[in-house]
């Protein structure tokens, strides 16, 4: 089954751009355009797409406010920025309005493609630039997750955490530990309970936090 994808930038050569990209993949279909928060929340809602491209420079709202409206609208769908913005305000507001990605747009179309068919599965990508930027935020402003808690895991779930924190999706981690990824998926349960934690980037900050990987 193809990812569906619904494109949002007011510029309308990158729309076509994206478009000539996307289309060429096989597993990936654009249903549709928008040039604006306006038209892409409607369309979000009459389309629901798989994953939704969002520009952060809207000429209506910001892709940020328009993000959160659209996780709002329709839950289901996930979104990837992508964006010139690199810098922490864009990328932290991102991520807390929703998205489960953010590539800037000066980042090799191999990487875009990567970012949408992580969010397809659920699974949020970081830009490795960017994924710095998870340092900073817990050294300095952002909320630390439980300390403690690691003693509490199994040792295959301690080998699972490493490897989801290192970006590698339920598929891959089944693949390298050989166990199914129905048990993955029960693994990454049981850790997020144990350890308290919400979100992939939680997840990430954590084991960078912990010394368990490094950004």
């Amino acid at each position: 089954m193809k990812t569906r994808l619904l494109l949002v930038d007011d510029h309308a050569v990158i729309r076509l751009g994206l478009k000539m990209l996307l289309e060429n993949e096989a597993d990936m279909e654009v249903v549709g355009e928008a040039e604006n928060a306006s038209q892409a929340l409607a369309m979000a809602a009459r389309l629901r797409p798989d994953v939704i491209l969002l520009d952060i420079g809207l000429p209506d709202i910001s892709g940020i406010e328009a993000a959160a409206q659209i996780k709002q609208l329709v839950p289901e769908t996930m979104i990837v920025a992508l964006t010139i913005h690199e810098d922490e305000e864009y990328f932290f507001r991102m991520l807390e309005a929703g998205a489960t990605g953010y590539v800037p747009k000066r980042a090799a179309p191999e990487e875009l493609l990567t970012a949408i068919r992580a969010a397809a599965k659920g699974e949020v990508y970081l830009y490795p630039s960017l994924a710095k930027l998870l340092v900073n935020d817990f050294l300095t402003q952002g909320k630390p997750a439980a300390d403690g808690g690691e003693e509490a895991l199994a040792d295959r779930e301690q080998e699972v955490l490493t490897l989801l924190a290192e970006g590698n999706n339920n598929s891959e981690i089944a693949e390298k530990v050989v166990i199914s990824p129905k048990t993955v998926a029960r693994h990454r349960e049981n850790i997020m309970r144990k350890l308290n934690l919400h979100s992939r980037v939680e997840l990430v900050k954590y084991a960078i936090r912990k010394g368990i990987i490094r950004a």
